[in-house]
C-alpha cells in the first residue's frame, strides 16, 4: 500500500516527538506492508527534517520509498493550479498521488483532506486521510485508533 505524508505532520511520524499514531503509520512504512511516496515540493519540504531525512537514507535502499520526478510532479502541480479545482495550497500533494498511485495520506490539513477525498482530483481508488485532528471535539487524537489500524491494515490504497 502506498502513502504520504505531509510536512505538516512530519514531527508526528520521525523522530522523538512522535505521537502514539504517528508511530503506528511510521511502523506501517517501516514494514513490508507499507510505500512512501514522495517527489516535487514535497520531498523538499520533508527534507527539512533530520529524522526524516535519516529514515529516508536507509528505506530508499531498502525499496521503501518511491521518489517521483521532480520535472513530472511539478508540471503535474501546475495543471492542477491551472485547473483550480483544489481547495488547499498543497496541488503539490495532489501531483504526488496522481503520479505516484498513492492513495493514503497523513495529514491535519482540513482543505487537503477534502481534496484528497474529492473524486474530482483523487479516484480509482479514492483517497484516504489519516489524520489525528478530532473533528468531533476539535481536540488532538494523538492515539493509534481502530479508525488508524483499520486504514493501515487496507491493501487497496495504491492505485496500479
Amino acid at each position: 500500500m502506498c502513502g504520504i505524508v505531509d510536512a505538516n505532520v512530519v514531527g508526528e511520524v520521525f523522530g522523538g516527538q512522535a505521537t502514539p499514531a504517528g508511530r503506528a503509520f511510521f511502523d506501517w512504512l517501516d514494514s513490508d506492508r507499507g510505500q512512501l511516496v514522495v517527489g516535487g515540493k514535497l520531498l523538499k519540504e520533508l527534507g527539512g527534517s533530520n529524522d526524516f531525512t535519516t529514515w529516508a537514507k536507509t528505506a530508499i535502499l531498502a525499496g521503501q520509498v518511491t521518489t517521483l520526478s521532480r520535472e513530472e510532479v511539478d508540471a503535474r502541480t501546475r495543471q492542477i493550479e491551472r485547473e483550480a479545482k483544489h481547495a488547499s495550497d498543497d496541488p503539490h500533494i495532489l501531483a504526488v498521488a496522481q503520479i505516484g498511485g498513492a492513495r493514503l495520506l497523513f495529514t491535519n490539513d482540513q482543505r487537503l483532506e477534502q481534496d484528497f477525498k474529492s473524486k474530482l482530483l483523487i479516484d480509482r481508488p479514492r483517497g484516504c486521510v489519516y489524520h489525528t485532528r478530532d473533528i468531533h471535539t476539535r481536540n488532538d487524537n494523538k492515539e493509534a485508533s481502530r479508525t488508524h489500524k483499520r486504514l493501515l491494515s487496507r491493501k487497496d490504497l495504491c492505485r496500479q
